[in-house]
């Protein structure tokens, strides 16, 4: 059974907790919340611990999020009617306690869906803690009777800007209403976001642009409509938008470069995600691209962050711009005396791996007739070059070395005589 709701006066309560009967329920309320403590660490241990994946759900995380409150608000509403009905005492805390887990339900719930307007990481878990501790601690005071108090402290916290007054209350209340209109803009934005990346029939790099597009589309109109909520003429947003020039023309060109040229990118579709690079001396594949820079994943694993606008004013190798797969070689040499038809079957036999492309086939050539033995090559396309080399190539050299000890074709190695003529004489 649900308690109605109401509010208190402080001093009231803080008197009926000072009470025998009120210390009592205060220490009740307390292990009941304990109790949804414990309780809700098994469940996160039996469910979640060892499923991580689980956090990406709504359902499943907001769910986790809900065991400790609904479960203490279960065993204070049980506390509850034992302490009315079987004691036949008046409970006035264990009231309180009631309302307070109902509300911290509540804005759980609601922080759970502020996880998913924002980007996942460390920003996101610290943001919908702060945010549910704050909201959390409103509430709480609202409902015993001390908003009045904080209320106070905060307006006569205040400045004046020209002839206007400014107090703490204004400016917490303007970024309350713009916070909560700018997050639902980006909620709304990863939902068309997930849906845009779904669209298989569009390019990668044109579902990122309207991605992008439409969040920032959505938080601007977000910050218009915030504005006018909080009091502030947008007429403002004219001098503002001439010190964000001014800003940008004197100390974020770099910023506003990688920006536009991210754009630039992603429209021309010059670079995609999965493309094989080459700047500078760095190689590796685009594992992300965003509005300020590109995601270079090397073989070893190491992950380059490239500008954007260094992508589009300088040179890139692509070698994967027209055609993904990708042609390297092997040199060999072999010994003076040995059959060369032969061995460049053998070559070419050795090439016949399932990462090689079988159209157009291995070939081998031979380069040089060397000091110690004739250079030949063997080269070959590889179908998946975002698997790194090192392997495939250690794979076939194996092959050849098994190839040519069995036809009995030799490999040299750099060998030099030395011929001693004599010692001269020893002089008198």
């Amino acid at each position: 059974m649900l308690l109605k709701y109401q509010e208190f006066n402080f001093d009231a309560l803080l008197n009926a907790v000072l009470t025998e009967n009120g210390m009592a329920e205060f220490g009740i309320g307390v292990v009941c919340v304990l109790l949804g403590i414990l309780i809700a660490r098994r469940v996160f241990a039996r469910y979640f611990a060892h499923h991580p994946e689980r956090y990406d759900r709504f359902l499943p995380y907001a769910g986790m999020r809900l065991v400790l409150p609904l479960s203490a608000q279960f065993l204070v509403q049980l506390s509850f009617w034992v302490w009315t009905h079987g004691l036949g005492k008046h409970a006035v805390v264990l009231y309180v306690f009631s309302v307070m887990l109902l509300g911290l339900a509540v804005i759980r719930l609601c922080t759970a869906l502020l996880r998913q307007a924002l980007p996942k990481g460390k920003v996101e878990r610290t943001s919908e803690h702060f945010v549910a501790i704050v909201l959390w601690l409103g509430f709480a005071t609202k409902l015993i009777g001390f908003d009045d108090v904080v209320l106070d402290a905060l307006s006569s916290v205040a400045f004046s800007v020209g002839k206007t007054r400014i107090d703490l209350l204004t400016i917490l209340n303007g970024v309350l209403w713009v916070s909560v209109i700018v997050v639902a803009a980006l909620w709304v934005s990863r939902i068309i976001e997930g849906r845009l990346m779904k669209l298989k029939h569009l390019d990668p790099s044109l579902r990122i642009v309207f991605a992008k597009l439409t969040r920032i589309g959505l938080v601007v109109i977000a910050v218009l409509i915030a504005l006018p909520v909080v009091g502030i003429d947008l007429t403002v947003l004219s001098v503002f938008g001439g010190a964000v020039g001014i800003g940008l023309g004197l100390s974020l060109q770099n910023i506003a470069r990688n920006f536009l040229s991210g754009f630039i990118i992603l429209l021309d579709r010059s670079i995609r995600i999965g493309d094989r690079l080459m700047v500078g001396d760095r190689v590796g594949n685009v594992t992300r691209m965003t509005s300020r820079y590109v995601v270079l994943r090397g073989g070893d694993g190491s992950e380059a962050l490239i500008p954007n606008d260094l992508l589009v004013s300088g040179t890139v190798i692509n070698q994967s711009y027209s055609e993904k797969s990708l042609w390297t070689s092997l040199p060999v040499q072999v010994a003076y005396g040995t059959d060369l038809d032969l061995a460049m079957s053998l070559l070419k036999q050795a090439a016949e791996h399932p990462r090689v492309l079988k159209e157009p086939g291995p070939n081998a050539f031979v380069t040089l007739f060397a000091d110690s033995g004739i250079n030949m090559e063997l080269g070959f396309w590889v179908a998946d070059p975002e698997n790194g080399f090192l392997g495939l190539k250690s794979d076939i050299n194996l092959a050849i070395w098994r190839l040519f000890q069995q036809h009995n074709i030799e490999i040299p190695f750099p060998q030099r005589e030395v011929r001693i003529i004599g010692d001269k004489p020893a002089q008198a």
